[in-house]
């Protein structure tokens, strides 16, 4: 491998991860890393599925075999990141174990064995003895920008194998050792021992926003770029791919809603608030907790008694923020709810839908009429009935892992976008 082809032996990849690239830097590793993946697209196109899923099962296997140096770059991270004040929920995003490099691994087992996604479907006869067909074509490069998460790493990385795309990889600064050692001792060893080329999936390693920014510059060479990460700086780079012609599968908000109605079975209504906080630094997990009226002055004491068990604070009326403040994009208040009460199921919907990003809804209530209620007045992303939030998850829906979650309100991929999103449409017309 030349270093033409790949980024990591640039200049770049020797930047103190806890600093930050020039914005010369900056664009010329992602020009370089986009370039890099760009050469492996036309081979891509020839490679046998079962060779794909070879690759898949070879980056499980190298999680494994690799675990030690995996873990030894993602503890100085942590210690990094400890020492600049990250801490609670942000660190826990951060965090490896080997439970979790195992759960990544089982889940590259996983998608190994779902069949892949037919190439092409015939949609109809057309007059003239002609045939219109429907070909999918992956998209060639695509840029990922995600949050100082590890495991995103490879979850991305799955999702463009398994759909013949090539990608750029981008994370958090704070996940910069830990995305190198994925990169350096997984991946490229396990596309290489696939027969694929490892260039395919290239690794910015200029550490800094700057870096983020020049990764949705690039609309000839990445024309597309999913964008994960907290509110304001997300929606920025998505604007600033608009201006520069780069599609943006963007997901910027969270914070869940659960809206316990008046038939709610109490005990059901605390396993769902306890099973949505298992962890804090999700988006998907609980933020806004609806209580009906009828139903205030039993719950509140059980649920005050149950998140204080958890170590959960209640923020409760008079509120002195939107109801839908996002708890895990506040540090140092990560472990918080808000709790406010809502006159019913589309009361609740319609609160759901005005005070919060529309990611996700469940109603609590043994009534049929009072969910289906709720169900149609909410239009966010993903809707629950007696079912925890934290279900909006490609690998827990799907049995696949997810780029990220989208939530736009407008027609395309939306809620977990996984590899059958990651395709062009083109129509055919041959004689029949």
């Amino acid at each position: 491998m030349t270093a033409d082809r790949n980024s990591g032996s640039a200049d770049a990849a020797s930047a103190d991860a806890a600093g930050g690239a020039s914005v010369a830097d900056a664009d010329k590793a992602v020009e370089a890393a986009a370039r890099a993946a760009r050469g492996t697209v036309a081979d891509l196109a020839a490679v046998p599925d079962e060779q794909l899923d070879a690759a898949l099962r070879a980056i499980a296997d190298h999680l494994g075999s690799r675990a030690d140096a995996v873990l030894a770059a993602n503890e100085a991270d942590i210690e990094a990141a400890r020492a600049d004040g990250i801490r609670d929920a942000l660190l826990d995003r951060l965090r490896l174990d080997p439970a979790r490099i195992e759960a990544i691994a089982g889940q590259l087992w996983a998608l190994a064995e779902v069949p892949a996604e037919p190439s092409r479907r015939t949609i109809r006869e057309l007059p003239e003895d002609l045939v219109l067909t429907e070909v999918r074509r992956p998209v060639g490069v695509i840029g990922a920008n995600f949050e100082a998460r590890p495991n995103v790493v490879v979850d991305v990385a799955s999702q463009f194998v398994k759909s013949r795309n090539a990608g750029v990889l981008r994370t958090g600064s704070a996940a910069i050792r830990s995305a190198i050692a994925l990169a350096d001792e997984v991946l490229a060893p396990a596309l290489t021992a696939a027969g694929l080329d490892p260039a395919m999936i290239q690794l910015v390693r200029a550490p800094g926003q700057d870096s983020a920014r020049a990764l949705v510059r690039q609309p000839r060479l990445i024309p597309l770029v999913i964008l994960r990460g907290s509110g304001d700086s997300t929606r920025a780079l998505a604007a600033e791919a608009a201006s520069h012609g780069v599609r943006t599968l963007a997901h910027a908000d969270g914070g869940a809603v659960l809206y316990l109605d008046a038939d709610a079975d109490g005990a059901m209504a605390e396993q769902l608030i306890e099973a949505s906080l298992d962890r804090l630094g999700v988006c998907n997990r609980l933020n806004l907790l609806l209580v009906h009226p009828s139903r205030w002055e039993e719950m509140l004491p059980r649920i005050r008694r149950l998140l204080t068990r958890l170590d959960i604070n209640a923020s409760l009326p008079p509120h002195t923020h939107p109801l839908g403040h996002e708890w895990a994009l506040d540090p140092g208040h990560e472990s918080t709810v808000t709790i406010a009460p809502a006159d019913g199921p589309r009361a609740a919907a319609l609160l759901a839908n005005e005070e919060t990003s529309g990611l996700a809804a469940s109603i609590v209530t043994e009534d049929d009429a009072a969910a289906a209620e709720f169900l149609g007045a909410y239009a966010g992303t993903g809707a629950f009935w007696n079912a925890s939030t934290r279900l909006l998850d490609g690998f827990k829906l799907f049995s696949v892992p997810e780029t990220g979650i989208n939530i736009d309100a407008v027609p395309g991929p939306r809620g977990p976008v996984t590899f059958r999103d990651l395709y062009l449409r083109q129509f055919v017309v041959t004689p029949e």
